[in-house]
């Protein structure tokens, strides 16, 4: 029982070392022995919303789960072309509009008023905010008429210019220099040099039953081993913030808004396929266009085409404050990989993208099961990008 005994008395001990942070001076913890006693995990009713067909679980919005839900929800009835600049664009603006109100309203700190975010009535009105132009703004939504509150980072972040050495301005979880010492989810150099310990994975069975996890969060680069127990404590109270009064501020009993979100899909009620990937704020962009490229592409031997959606060519923005330390913010950026048609590259500089192009397999982590509810064939597919997923079977 690691909440008492042994384990309990080894955690305790650590967070009273005091141990070097990004302040620059040593400091120790606030865990008690009380703390693990009190704590015991909970069963959750996931968040959903249903799709064309689909009814897709995520986590609540302790999590950024819900960011995808509402993706989904901005969508119109007829989609453009896969891979078109009409159809980027639109997932890139529709993030955008979903990921500026992740700012004002998720959190473990204070109600989140979910129904009305993903409610038809709000995101019609949302989806009008979408033109032919790029947006370089963080435009917050008034669910339920609502007035959204952004924290003091976000807003000098959301005003700064890009290139300007304005506070609180860092560089964005993913797209960053490779010299850089901020620690952030996986990363494939391309000498093969890796850093972040984020994982996911997915399983099912030939029941049906199926598992969708991303353990995350014991850095081993950034966050010392607990020399008795041989693992680190978490890192992701980093995500909440100290100023008062938000959904996620800092509150003793809370959790703090993590960035990790595996997903479940179900058809006509029935469990069909299990995804995620790593990724830090990445991860809903990047399962937001596999879903789509899952749900709109024909099947393959009998079931889902699980690795030609995860093959996509793939792409992600950083128009929003990130979840990790320095939460640097890129209006208008768009990073996408080089095996993305330059005309469309072209295109979306056009319309106001701040295009980055990556290499050829740079975006995404994903990886997938999933089970056919009438021939019970099994499949399963992984990220070839990096070598670092892995698809089995038994």
């Amino acid at each position: 029982m690691w909440r008492s005994g042994f384990i309990a008395e080894a955690l305790v001990r650590q967070a009273g070392r005091p141990t070097l942070d990004t302040s620059g001076a040593h400091h120790t913890g606030t865990l008690t022995a009380a703390d693990l006693a009190a704590w015991s995990a909970t069963y959750e009713t996931p968040a959903t919303y249903d799709w064309n067909g689909w009814t897709v679980c995520k986590p609540g919005p302790w999590s950024q789960g819900p960011v995808l839900l509402q993706q989904l929800a901005l969508l119109p009835p007829e989609l453009p072309p896969q891979g078109s600049a009409d159809y980027v664009h639109l997932l890139v603006e529709n993030c955008k509009l979903a990921m500026a109100d992740r700012e004002a309203w998720y959190g473990d700190a204070a109600g989140v008023p979910l129904d009305d975010l993903l409610s038809d009535a709000y995101n019609t009105d949302r989806r009008a905010l979408v033109g032919e132009r790029a947006s370089h703004e963080l435009r917050p939504g008034s669910p339920g008429g609502r007035t959204p509150r952004l924290c003091a980072h976000a807003r000098v972040a959301a005003t700064a210019q890009e290139g300007s050495a304005a506070p609180g301005t860092g560089e964005p979880t993913v797209a960053k220099s490779p010299a850089s010492p901020v620690p952030g989810e996986p990363e494939v150099g391309d000498d093969g040099a890796t850093r972040g310990d984020t994982c996911h994975l997915d399983v099912v069975d030939r029941w049906g039953n199926m598992v969708s996890a991303t353990p995350s969060g014991g850095w081993l680069q950034s966050n010392p081993v607990v020399p008795e127990l041989g693992f680190p404590l978490g890192t992701r109270l980093q995500m909440t913030w100290l100023e008062e009064g938000l959904p996620n501020s800092l509150t003793p009993g809370r959790r703090p808004r993590t960035t990790l979100t595996p997903s479940i899909a179900l058809r006509e009620g029935v469990p069909v396929m299990a995804f995620g990937t790593p990724g830090g704020d990445q991860q809903d962009q990047w399962q937001l266009h596999f879903l789509l490229a899952v749900a709109l592409r024909s099947r393959v031997r009998g079931g889902l085409d699980l690795q030609g959606a995860i093959d996509a060519p793939n792409w992600h923005n950083d128009s929003f404050p990130g979840s990790f330390y320095p939460r640097g913010m890129r209006p208008g950026s768009v990073t996408v990989e080089s095996r993305t048609d330059p005309a469309v590259v072209e295109e979306l500089r056009r319309r106001g993208h701040r295009v980055t192009v990556g290499g050829p397999w740079s975006e995404g982590r994903l990886c997938a099961v999933a089970r056919d509810p009438e021939t019970g064939v099994l499949s399963a597919a992984a990220n070839p990008r990096g070598m670092q997923g892995y698809a089995v079977g038994r």
